[in-house]
């Protein structure tokens, strides 16, 4: 089977996560990690493909993350995308072969981490049933699957991580999105880690666990009732009466932002990795430098 070429490996995230990557950090590990807990030191970035083209920031804040709580944090040049679009579309063909180039890449590490439920729902859930034919590769998939932790959860139920160094001045609520919420557990770990954000205030929504219509291909094949779906979303972060929305998954995230900026929202939208990280002075997802929209370019 021959290679996938990561054409998306030449835009902007990668490279610049390289770039990151190679500076020197000093190796102080952060002292909020609790003392004498085992922890993985070899920790791979899955970087996931919304990330690379609309969000880098996520990435950097991902391995600021992970750099404090003491890990060595690497990207592996080969990957590719989880192949959850093709999957969902029901080619099979395609979806395999991408797989097998996301196992080659990430075999070797002690843990893959990943910034999105979606993405990470799709390795540790979906991979191994793709090779039901193939005992040899069907076990390297079970063996990455094992591996594989989506950010939050990995920082506070594998490292045990309690606080983090940051703060955030407003008024929060919070998504559960779908993958992360039914296939991985996530929950709690945001939050908690959350309740540690000095001059943050958690203001739940009354259906936090609804979905926002996203759905991956879904909106494409169906854009009416996605539209619904994330206007009924956008009517309960209203009436939340916070200022700031968060999620874990980017498709998520762009998704909520859009309607939200279409209807002259003035909430600011973010993935939860940025404001864990201390960095929530960036531009909100969907606006430019400027504070203008983004939509130009």
């Amino acid at each position: 089977m021959g290679l996938i070429e990561p054409k998306f490996l030449q835009n902007r995230a990668f490279c610049a996560v390289e770039r990151l990557l190679r500076r020197c950090h000093g190796g102080a590990v952060s002292t909020l990690f609790p003392a004498g807990a085992s922890r993985p030191k070899r920790v791979a970035l899955f970087v996931t493909c919304l990330v690379d083209l609309f969000r880098p920031s996520v990435g950097f804040a991902a391995i600021k993350l992970l750099e404090d709580a003491g890990c060595s944090v690497e990207v592996p040049p080969l990957q590719v995308c989880c192949g959850q679009p093709a999957y969902n579309s029901g080619d099979r063909a395609t979806t395999r072969a991408i797989a097998a180039q996301v196992i080659e890449a990430f075999e070797g590490f002690e843990a893959v981490v990943v910034p999105s439920g979606s993405c990470g729902g799709m390795i540790s859930h979906h991979y191994p049933a793709l090779f039901e034919d193939d005992p040899a590769l069907k076990a390297r998939a079970e063996n990455l699957a094992a591996r594989t932790f989506e950010l939050t959860a990995f920082l506070a139920d594998v490292l045990g991580l309690q606080k983090v160094a940051a703060r955030y001045d407003g008024a929060v609520t919070y998504h559960d999105s779908c993958s992360g919420l039914r296939e991985l557990g996530i929950k709690q770990q945001p939050r908690r880690l959350l309740a540690s954000v000095e001059g943050l205030t958690l203001r739940e929504m009354t259906t936090p666990e609804v979905c926002c219509g996203f759905g991956g291909t879904f909106c494409v094949k169906y854009p009416e009732i996605s539209n619904a779906m994330v206007g009924e979303k956008s009517a309960d972060v209203a009436a939340s009466g916070a200022d700031t929305l968060l999620a874990g998954d980017l498709g998520c995230l762009m998704n909520m932002a859009g309607k939200l900026q279409r209807e002259g929202s003035a909430v600011r939208v973010r993935h939860v990795a940025e404001v864990l990280a201390d960095m929530g002075s960036l531009p909100p997802i969907g606006e430019a430098e400027s504070g203008k929209s983004g939509a130009g370019r």
